[in-house]
């Protein structure tokens, strides 16, 4: 995809991500596919249905970057944000996803989902989109007359030191592979894990009767890949030699005339694909200074396209429904869940969607961690709510905490403190 300048480049790049975000927020919203809700579902109910969705999600994307990426159709390597970076932020990773699963469970949805029931109705997730969106901003973004961010401030010096530098990429590919076998070992591990996961997930014999999670699994993984193709594939042509977008940007000086139609930031235009907390961060940005158009990004208009997308099912299919709070404390678990899901999504590089199928297309180590992370911290968080429920006062955080660790088989069954239920 070659274009003669780079304002027509910029537009097909936001264009076609505002198409894609559609489809995204429609197909999700059609098929009811909830990562917490897969979670819920394991937890309450042992049905590894939406689960297998979300996994199939993953598998379908795997293959296609790893088979692009052989081919040298795909850059996932240097991406916005850097999954596979030879630094592994092993602490944010696993720390980050912990919080971003709790607060997802408080929140009844994770980002994604967040957009996906606004554009359904539901007025308690714009309460969450203000808190991440405010949260995710400053995270990455001083506060005015200031050079401090909240992630300076409030993580910087203590994650820091423990993150780890790697001789190379963090992907499971370039660790195996080493400098000369990369590319080949990227392939194979890429083949290989979906293989293993295609195996789980259609053994099932439920699953294969399922289309909406057959459907949404298939959909939402050529989507991801879709996104990391066009990402990578948009070129400007400039004094008779290609530029990716980022590269222009880099160049702009000497390419440009002028800095009319130039981007606030070069990172943005790098090849990617859908995570929503970050942008829910640029949302605020953008709207904070006046929707300056250069400020216009990948990730804010995949934002507005899913909610746009929900929207157009909810309308289609009769189910919008404006929801508010069923009462205070529903109030104050929303607004916790936002708080988490803003920290976390941003210290850990993504949600479910961003290092949940995103990142783990790459195989990134970082995108791994995160995802077990995400999936503990909800199930953990769930268990312990369902104790509280049943046992009412008898069940202190405490005694809910162990007897949950003991049931997900962390703790030894002598510590039990509560009947199991």
């Amino acid at each position: 995809m070659v274009f003669e300048s780079f304002a027509e480049s910029l537009s097909f790049f936001l264009w076609s991500t505002f198409i894609i975000s559609v489809i995204l927020g429609f197909v999700v919203n059609k098929t009811n596919f909830c990562t917490m809700g897969a979670v819920s579902d394991m937890v309450n109910m042992s049905d590894y249905s939406r689960f297998r969705a979300w996994l199939l999600a993953i598998a379908v994307a795997l293959i296609g970057v790893s088979i692009f990426e052989y081919m040298g159709s795909v850059n996932v390597t240097n991406s916005f944000p850097p999954y596979r970076s030879s630094q592994l932020i092993w602490i944010e990773n696993i720390l980050g996803g912990f919080m971003f699963g709790i607060g997802m469970t408080f929140a009844s949805g994770c980002g994604n989902k967040t957009l996906i029931r606004i554009g359904g109705g539901n007025i308690k997730s714009i309460l969450v989109f203000l808190i991440i969106a405010i949260i995710a901003y400053y995270m990455t973004t001083p506060f005015p007359n200031s050079d401090k961010t909240l992630y300076s401030v409030l993580f910087y010096d203590w994650v820091n030191p423990l993150a780890i530098s790697l001789d190379s990429n963090q992907d499971i590919g370039a660790l195996l592979g080493g400098a000369e076998n990369t590319q080949i070992m990227r392939l194979v591990a890429g083949l290989v894990v979906a293989a293993g996961m295609l195996i789980y997930i259609f053994k099932a014999t439920d699953f294969r009767g399922s289309k909406d999670n057959i459907l949404a699994g298939v959909v939402i993984g050529l989507i991801i890949l879709t996104a990391w193709y066009t990402s990578s594939n948009i070129t400007v042509n400039a004094d008779d030699s290609h530029y990716s977008l980022s590269e222009y940007y880099s160049e702009w000086d000497m390419l440009a005339e002028d800095d009319e139609g130039k981007p606030a930031t070069g990172r943005a235009l790098n090849s990617q694909s859908f995570t929503f907390i970050n942008p829910i961060g640029q949302t605020y940005g953008y709207i904070k200074d006046g929707l300056d158009s250069a400020l216009l990004t990948f990730g804010l208009i995949s934002v507005i396209g899913v909610i746009l997308g929900s929207l157009l099912w909810a309308l289609i299919s009769r189910s919008f429904r404006v929801e508010w709070f069923v009462d205070f404390k529903d109030f104050i678990n929303h607004t916790i869940g936002g708080i988490l899901m803003g920290f976390g999504g941003v210290l850990a590089l993504g949600c479910t969607v961003g290092q949940g199928i995103t990142g783990m297309s790459t195989l990134a180590l970082g995108s791994i961690l995160t995802f077990i992370s995400i999936i503990f911290g909800s199930a953990l968080t769930m268990k312990i709510q369902y104790y509280k429920i049943v046992y009412e006062e008898e069940a202190s955080f405490g005694k809910a905490l162990v007897t949950s660790l003991v049931d997900m088989k962390l703790l030894p069954k002598s510590m039990r403190k509560l009947d199991a239920v």
